[in-house]
């Protein structure tokens, strides 16, 4: 199958060969003056082409940055060197296909092939790139991007299919992480401190294997996902890949506090739902001398049938071809009651990717700022919009489209070095233009995104379309934490 009939193998999609260092010079607006450190973010970027058919999520890790210093900007992009990708250099060719087709029955320790391409978070001087379907957590230099290695800083943690939304807590360092696997417990839980040693690991018993995509944190707890869309156990069981959505199966959410043990978790249970990003999650005092647990994000609006019910047969066509049809969400979890609660915020923009002051991550945070989400023209053709700042307070919504041709990235907020407010800075992140496929960084001021970007900056090499970013300010990088 050729590049041709593969939308994401396709213009703004389509993998480059290079690995370059650019200044950055040509700039519609202003770079501001107290926007300073970088913007990473992560993306597929294929190296060798593999035989079978080819899904987005397949692409070997690429991290594209752009370093902000006192108005200057510098482009830099590098693929992540994983043992995967290693041996596929040493062989000259692909040695894995990817998640449509069946996995290498030769080597279990790596049936699909850990591209490390979904995720990326500054931790103890690192950048750590991360796999949706969990595996080997890989370091990179932050200046750089070169890879440094796996992230086995305990012998605990060799093996350990660690998620990709694994969280870092910037107020102290910390780098909370959840893995999930095809083997009982199937999922575990862990704390690493600033340094890296390991403070916390516990199994957590679910009922089977499951396919969890984040997790939430606030000041004292974390609150782990149990999804009721996960394998078809027929096709499971003769070692394929499908997936099924259990409509009479509640979504689960197991709450414990951030150092507690097994036996702490409670599970409070929830409408049928799946869920790819939290946006964020707080403590709140429930007004009875209890604390309720305060969870938003962006679930999927799963099809329905005639008499209300989610169509489940329609629902994994959804994740096949790449359609996201998403809301924003709250759940409330009284831990005094045991209760939950949860309401729609806003079910008619489709946003997903959600991002908020992460200095402000699991304490209340009043603003999320989301990526539009356009319908898919064509099975496989996901459509990243435009920006939408949300206002918890008010209810409000703010957006930014600038037609059907341009697709943005995931822009995470990144203070003002003298921040005063929790909207005190700007959104940086990618945009390409798929008529003329060309690329740029852009700037946002946070508190009005509808002005469009206060900085466009050209990037003469093409950037691939891709998923997660993070910001690093130039004090982070300073401190290494």
């Amino acid at each position: 199958m050729g590049a041709s009939d593969v939308p994401v193998l396709e213009g703004g999609f389509a993998p480059i060969e290079s690995e370059r260092v650019i200044e950055l010079t040509d700039i519609e607006g202003e770079i501001p003056a107290d926007l300073n450190g970088i913007h990473v973010r992560n993306g597929p970027n294929r190296r060798f082409e593999a035989p079978g058919r080819y899904h987005w999520f397949d692409g070997d890790g690429m991290l594209h940055s752009v370093e902000f210093d006192r108005g200057r900007a510098r482009y830099r992009n590098r693929w992540i060197h994983t043992a995967g990708l290693d041996e596929e250099l040493s062989a000259g060719r692909a040695l894995w296909q990817g998640v449509k087709d069946p996995p290498r029955r030769d080597r279990p320790d790596q049936p699909l092939k850990n591209t490390s391409n979904t995720d990326v978070k500054f931790f103890a001087g690192d950048l750590l790139t991360m796999w949706y379907l969990g595996g080997t957590v890989y370091r990179c230099d932050p200046h750089d991007l070169s890879t440094r290695g796996p992230l086995v800083l305990d012998t605990r943690l060799e093996g350990l299919p660690i998620s990709a939304h694994s969280k870092v807590d910037e107020r102290t360092g910390e780098f909370l992480f959840f893995a999930y696997g095809k083997k009982a417990p199937y999922m575990h839980y862990g704390v690493l401190d600033r340094q890296g040693a390991l403070r916390t690991l516990m199994p957590v018993e679910l009922p089977g294997p499951r396919l969890p995509h984040d997790m939430a944190i606030t000041t004292n707890y974390t609150i782990l996902h149990d999804l009721p869309l996960f394998y078809d156990m027929d096709a499971f069981a003769a070692g394929r890949h499908k997936l099924r959505f259990y409509e009479q199966m509640p979504a689960r959410f197991g709450i414990v506090p951030r150092h507690g043990n097994p036996s702490q978790i409670r599970w409070f249970e929830a409408n049928p739902i799946y869920i790819y990003h939290v946006s964020n999650a707080w403590e709140e005092d429930d007004g009875q001398g209890g604390t309720e647990i305060v969870m938003t994000g962006t679930p999927f609006k799963f099809p329905r049938r005639p008499d209300g019910m989610i169509d489940a047969a329609k629902v994994p066509r959804y994740f096949a071809e790449l359609d996201n049809e998403c809301m924003f969400y709250e759940w409330r979890f009284n831990l005094r009651t045991g209760q939950t609660r949860e309401r729609v915020i806003d079910d008619f923009i489709n946003t997903e990717f959600p991002v908020i002051n992460s200095t402000m991550q699991g304490v209340r945070t009043r603003y999320s700022w989301n990526l539009l989400m356009g319908r898919v023209n064509r099975p496989e053709e996901p459509r990243f919009g435009g920006l939408a700042r949300y206002d918890l307070e008010t209810g409000r919504c703010q957006v930014y489209h600038e037609g059907p041709s341009k697709w943005w990235s995931e822009a995470p907020f990144a203070p003002a070095d003298a921040m005063k407010a929790e909207d005190d800075g700007y959104l940086v992140g990618f945009m390409t233009d798929h008529e003329t496929l060309q690329s740029y960084c852009t700037v946002f001021d946070a508190r009005d995104v509808s002005r469009g970007p206060v900085a466009r900056i050209r990037v003469p090499e093409r950037v691939p379309n891709g998923f997660h970013a993070t910001w690093v300010s130039a004090e982070r990088l300073r401190r290494g934490w």
